[in-house]
């Protein structure tokens, strides 16, 4: 390095100065070193350093260059490859970017709809069964889905008190019925004493008549004949009152009854329990305001008397009549399709939805509807036949197009197209018959396909 050098002692080893100036270093060294003998060149061999002179030895760099010009081999090599990718997907030809839709299962009688509105099933005939007794629900033997008859015993009541007083009652009336035995027996008593007062005054009086008795004899037996009759009417009256108190045991036996039977929760019609709205051991009333108490025991319907409501707005509502023919299909049931007709229209307009309710009847009620199903209801112009409620393929459209001459459509296999020849038929509403078709539904298609698409292309969906 600059600024030091190795000199060697005078006994053989090196000695490195202190730093000095690097043009005094080589003549400080030279002083400090004896004269070396004279020896002739070349030497045989290098002189070997000793080992402290390793310390002072550096790499050489000389090799540096040959590495940077490998690693510019390695750039050139990896330009290359990326120049071939991007020549590769020039030369391939893109995918086609289209927008699918689906192959529909559509019915004829879609051609006569006028108007369609949606609404739910409700039951015409429902209820919500109660008590109209106050007490603990001891017994409910219904649950939900039950079917039950009018008169069947749905649930009772806690009625023990209500019994006791019918046991009341019931004694009064056994009281009140003797007691008009008594009076009875007290009116047979008075009409034989008024009997013999009658023949001890006729006697009396014959005797009167000879002049063997007095005239206040005759007058006393009149007077017990009077008494007699009175008590005679007395016992009548004693038994009519009887009778009244009988009368009114009864009555009171028959409010007790009326009571008791009220704790007896019967079903009003026939129908099928909706919804259980108590158990055993809820505290039952029949206004229910408290808290922890229920008003209906059970929710039941008449499932005979199912109907739509459906909601139609009031600018179309003058194109709807009663009997105008409607078909009916339920989301819970999107296969099927149900005849019906208007029953009625409600009178009135819903000011906050600005829509007429209108009653549609089925006509012919189906196991499989429920109450509060959801339902859309199509207006024909025409009652729909049996082959108007078939289904039909159809497609939209959109997805018809003309190549050499013929309507195709093009489905979708996998990532290409396939060119499907279609002969149309009738127009169903928004959708577009296709009869003799392979199509399934549920198959996609190539929606709007361009003039440029043909059979076998790559197609990519589209997001939009």
């Amino acid at each position: 390095a600059p600024g030091y050098s190795a000199c060697r002692r005078a006994d053989g080893r090196l000695r490195t100065p202190p730093r000095r100036a690097a043009g005094d270093s080589l003549q400080a060294c030279a002083a400090e070193l004896p004269t070396p003998p004279l020896l002739s060149p070349p030497m045989a061999e290098p002189e070997k350093l000793p080992a402290a002179s390793l310390s002072q030895l550096t790499i050489d760099r000389s090799a540096a260059p040959t590495r940077r010009r490998r690693r510019r081999w390695v750039g050139w090599l990896a330009g290359a490859l990326v120049i071939a990718g991007i020549a590769a997907f020039l030369l391939v030809p893109g995918k086609t970017e289209v927008q699918v839709t689906s192959v529909l299962s559509a019915y004829p009688s879609q051609q006569y709809t006028q108007l369609t509105a949606s609404g739910y099933v409700v039951a015409q005939r429902r209820a919500s069964v109660a008590s109209k007794g106050t007490g603990r629900l001891i017994e409910l033997r219904v649950r939900e889905g039950s079917p039950v008859q009018q008169g069947e015993l749905i649930g009772r009541l806690d009625a023990s008190d209500v019994q006791a007083a019918l046991v009341v009652a019931q004694a009064a009336i056994g009281q009140a019925t003797a007691g008009v035995r008594q009076a009875e027996a007290n009116l047979e008593q008075a009409q034989a004493e008024a009997a013999n007062a009658e023949v001890e005054l006729q006697r009396q009086q014959a005797l009167r008549a000879r002049g063997f008795v007095s005239s206040q004899a005759v007058d006393a037996a009149q007077r017990r004949a009077l008494a007699a009759r009175a008590g005679v009417g007395a016992g009548r009256a004693a038994i009519d009152s009887a009778r009244a108190a009988v009368a009114l045991a009864q009555a009171q036996a028959a409010v007790q009854q009326v009571n008791q039977d009220n704790t007896d929760i019967r079903a009003p019609f026939d129908g099928v329990v909706l919804v259980k709205n108590a158990n055993v051991g809820d505290m039952i009333t029949p206004f229910s305001a408290a808290a922890g108490t229920s008003g209906a025991v059970v929710t039941m319907a008449d499932m005979s008397t199912l109907e739509v409501e459906a909601d139609v707005s009031e600018s179309n509502v003058a194109r709807v009549r009663v009997d105008m023919p409607v078909e009916i299909t339920l989301d819970a049931i999107p296969d099927a399709r149900f005849r019906g007709s208007v029953a009625r229209v409600v009178p009135t307009v819903d000011r906050a939805k600005a829509t007429v309710v209108t009653k549609v009847r089925f006509e012919k009620i189906d196991a499989r509807i429920l109450p509060e199903m959801s339902a859309k209801v199509n207006f024909l112009s025409q009652p729909a036949s049996d082959a108007d409620q078939t289904p039909v393929v159809a497609v939209n459209p959109r997805a018809i197009a003309e190549r050499a001459g013929s309507k195709v459509v093009f489905r979708l296999v996998g990532e290409t197209v396939e060119a499907v020849p279609v002969t149309l038929g009738r127009k169903l509403g928004d959708a577009q018959e296709l009869t003799g078709s392979p199509l399934q539904p549920g198959e996609r298609m190539v929606l709007a396909p361009a003039e440029r698409l043909a059979a076998g292309a790559s197609v990519v969906v589209s997001g939009k």
